[in-house]
């Protein structure tokens, strides 16, 4: 079989699996050799082992050893699919996917461990970062965003496990999260009038609830004349607005050397004349400069992690703590600061991702800022709550009708 023949199965003929043994003789093969793997060359390398084969085993051998050098390999194809967010491996024969619907098991396979781990250590190399039993875990934005979490034994018992969320190309109009549910009927109307308003909020909801797509989204209604400077530990907000300056933070070189975190994004983001400063995930210290920011002048907004928009404020109690700030001096800072709340949660029956509930900040009878419900999403669009008429007041107070 010479070098210029296909590399794809007949029409209609499904290539036959790969033993593993064999896949690793014809890798070791070719690694000694330095040599791609196209159909000459693993014939050659079958032929040195005194394995000489027919067209189809070969043309499976070279399938197999090009999966693991493109792209993510037999993951792909999954990652390709427009309404798949996040594929995760558990182990060789492990593999969950979610389209937006929850997790369900997915049809591909690994070889074995070994393939899994010589994945993970190649997309953690394609992102500059190293990957072994010295450095067992890897948190990386690959070259097309798509962001990777790896974790190799002994750290995580058994196989290794890996957690790829995709980031798509363009951020999803309000429209297109109206038809996936996700905003209820009518529900646009009052998310555009909270970006008119030019109100301070945050996101809040679970891992995978959908957060930073909301955000993107939102993002993309602010005026064309308003610069939004991001600040993210990954690259992930792609709003679909014309003037977006985009910080990603940086992890400390092998000599521990040259880390540059949030907090100091934060602070460099304050000196870009920001109309919007955005934090893609609140998870520490960095809460204390965004509320410093939104109590002069600028205006912002982000994402957090919260099981409820009511807990938000507690949340933003345990992140100041990190910083050094007392639970009054966060109460006085975060009334002056944020507005509104929006949470996202999945819906128990379906999978389908909502903004389940609004709500707005108020000060209780201790003077600690507690959280009002202002709307929740129900089938008919959003439903008043107790605080719709601070809500409708702040709009006002931006100049837009709620």
């Amino acid at each position: 079989m010479n070098a210029g023949a296909r590399a794809a199965a007949p029409p209609g003929r499904e290539l036959p699996a790969v033993a593993p043994e064999l896949l690793d003789a014809v890798r070791l093969r070719l690694a000694e050799e330095g040599a791609e793997p196209t159909p000459g060359r693993v014939a050659a390398a079958l032929r040195g082992q005194g394995l000489p084969m027919g067209d189809s085993a070969v043309l499976s051998v070279v399938r197999a050893l090009r999966s693991e050098l493109v792209g993510a390999g037999p993951l792909q194809p999954l990652l390709s699919e427009p309404d798949v967010t996040d594929v995760l491996v558990n182990g060789p024969d492990e593999v969950w996917v979610d389209r937006g619907r929850g997790l369900e098991r997915a049809a591909v396979r690994f070889p074995d461990a070994a393939a899994v781990r010589r994945l993970a250590q190649r997309l953690a190399g394609a992102a500059g970062r190293r990957l072994d039993d010295a450095s067992p875990w890897a948190d990386v934005r690959l070259p097309d965003g798509t962001r990777l979490h790896a974790v190799l034994p002994p750290v995580v018992v058994g196989p290794p496990c890996l957690s790829l969320r995709v980031v798509r190309p363009r951020a999803f109009t309000l429209a297109e999260l109206g038809e996936a549910g996700t905003v209820p009927p009518g529900g646009e109307r009052l998310l555009r009038s909270l970006i008119a308003a030019r109100l301070s909020f945050l996101i809040s909801g679970g891992t995978g609830s959908g957060k930073s797509t909301l955000l993107a989204a939102l993002l993309g209604l602010a005026g064309p004349e308003e610069r939004i400077v991001l600040v993210e530990d990954s690259a992930e907000l792609r709003p679909a607005h014309p003037h977006v300056v985009r910080l990603e933070t940086r992890p400390a070189n092998q000599e521990g050397a040259g880390r540059v975190t949030l907090r100091d994004l934060v602070r460099q983001a304050l000196r870009m004349r920001p109309d919007r400063l955005v934090v893609g995930e609140c998870r520490g210290p960095e809460v204390l400069d965004l509320l410093a920011a939104l109590n002069t002048g600028h205006g912002g907004c982000g994402t957090v992690h919260a099981n409820a928009a009511a807990d938000v404020p507690a949340r933003l109690e345990a992140l100041g703590s990190t910083a050094g700030l007392t639970r009054d001096a966060l109460h006085s800072q975060l009334r002056a600061a944020l507005s509104v709340v929006l949470h996202l949660a999945r819906d128990r029956a379906t999978g389908r991702r909502v903004i389940a509930e609004v709500h707005v900040l108020g000060r209780d009878a201790t003077g600690l800022v507690r959280t009002v419900p202002a709307a929740r999403w129900t089938p008919g669009g959003f439903a008043p709550e107790p605080g719709w008429d601070r809500l409708a007041r702040l709009c006002a107070e931006g100049g837009c009708a709620l």
